[in-house]
């Protein structure tokens, strides 16, 4: 569950530095860093912030009270 919410963060502001730099300057290591481009990645961005959304989702699912029987 901590795994999941750390990760669903981490997708948030993977998702923020998509929104708020252009191509040419993101870190080189991400996907889609093109030299010289000057327009932003939004598909990437809204791909990020809706992962990180799916991993908090499944860390409150995971945080619910367990069934016993």
């Amino acid at each position: 569950m901590i795994l999941a919410a750390a990760l669903g963060i981490i997708l948030w502001v993977i998702g923020y530095i998509y929104i708020s730099h252009p191509a040419s300057s993101l870190p080189s290591f991400f996907p889609g860093y093109q030299a010289g481009y000057p327009y932003i990645h939004l598909k990437h961005a809204v791909a990020a912030i809706i992962l990180g959304l799916a991993c908090f989702i499944y860390a409150w699912f995971q945080s619910g009270k367990k069934k016993t029987t």
